[in-house]
């Protein structure tokens, strides 16, 4: 396992970073802690949440994933890992998870509150805004549309105020941006330096062989403000193992059982991971391996965050920090990405 500095903070974390959105929905209490023990056997100390998990979120099983990693960590397992999580942005149809979404003082601090008792800790390492309070693009949409009727006022600085008074009172070490533009990210570095507080560490947003739109603009943001990547998303839920084309699927997986989530689900999206599929075969190593490899091997990405809903698919994951892409396969991935490019944004 290689690690990186979070970005200026003295902080390393793995490059694989475990993602957890499914524990409380297609993982029990049980497989949530086989797969901590197992990640942090494997050299993996730096694990990533949500205020709003498990993912398709409903009711019911919002805030199951902070409370599960809540009982492990009760175990006495809080220093082996770097623990990030995130307060939700608005969404009208998650008024379960709060009644006032958004970034104000009061929600933040409502949020990290109810985080903190859930995950049985005094402190996370890192605290992230989900996605933007703003009418942006993200979530799927390729292009920025301006929205002249968005109610949204410019809070920059009162986010990065509230966000340090949390980082003076110990509850947070630092805090992170997720879902953002290169717009929102300038902004809010440019916040934090008219106000001499502490900076945005990283930005958490999707990178896969299905979606490079992180290279276009953020890439050069990530790498001279160094504000790394964590990646989310890097199977494109799952297409991008290869079973879908293998016909290993089964009505469990997360495409088939989640008909709503259809981001991955497209026929461009099948044909471009069909190419893929074979690149990898020609050079004798499963795609789920060459995909997450592939982004390993970026500049600007910090940690690559995977999730697993068996052991099995943990282990393969875990394992792709240790796979090198060469040169000539390396051309032949930019081939198929020069031929459709991003058909999942």
């Amino acid at each position: 396992m290689t690690y990186d500095k979070l970005g200026t903070t003295d902080l390393k974390v793995s490059k694989i970073c475990l993602g957890t959105m499914t524990f409380g929905e297609q993982n029990t209490e049980q497989e949530a802690h086989q797969q901590l023990d197992y990640a942090v056997d494997h050299d993996v100390n730096f694990v990533d949440t949500a205020e709003m998990y498990a993912v398709p979120s409903t009711k019911e099983n919002t805030g199951l994933t902070e409370k599960y990693i809540g009982t492990w960590i009760a175990k006495g397992n809080r220093d082996k890992i770097i623990l990030a999580t995130k307060v939700t942005g608005p969404s009208a149809g998650l008024q379960y998870v709060s009644n006032n979404l958004g970034f104000s003082k009061n929600r933040i601090r409502e949020a990290i509150e109810g985080s903190l008792q859930k995950l049985q800790t005094d402190y996370v390492d890192l605290y992230q805004l989900h996605w933007p309070e703003r009418s942006t693009n993200f979530f799927g949409k390729r292009g920025y549309v301006h929205n002249p009727q968005d109610e949204w006022e410019d809070n920059f600085e009162d986010v990065v105020t509230t966000l340090d008074d949390l980082i003076r009172e110990g509850k947070i070490r630092h805090w992170g941006i997720s879902n953002e533009t290169p717009w929102g990210t300038m902004k809010y570095l440019s916040a934090a330096d008219h106000l001499a507080k502490p900076r945005p560490v990283s930005v958490q947003n999707p990178y896969s062989l299905l979606n490079r739109t992180f290279e276009v603009g953020m890439a050069e943001v990530s790498l001279r403000e160094k504000i790394g990547l964590l990646v989310y998303s890097p199977m494109a839920f799952g297409l991008l193992s290869g079973k879908y084309h293998k016909k290993k699927d089964t009505d469990f997986s997360r495409l088939n059982k989640y008909k709503q989530m259809s981001r991955y689900d497209s026929e461009v999206c099948f044909e471009a991971t069909g190419k893929y599929l074979a690149i990898a075969e020609r050079y004798e190593m499963s795609l789920a391996q060459m995909s997450l490899a592939f982004i390993n091997q970026q500049s600007f990405v910090t940690s690559n965050i995977i999730g697993a809903t068996t052991m099995a698919q943990l282990k393969e994951n875990i394992e792709s920090a240790r796979v090198v892409i060469g040169d000539e396969q390396l051309a032949e991935i930019e081939a198929v990405h020069n031929l459709m490019p991003n058909p999942a944004p």
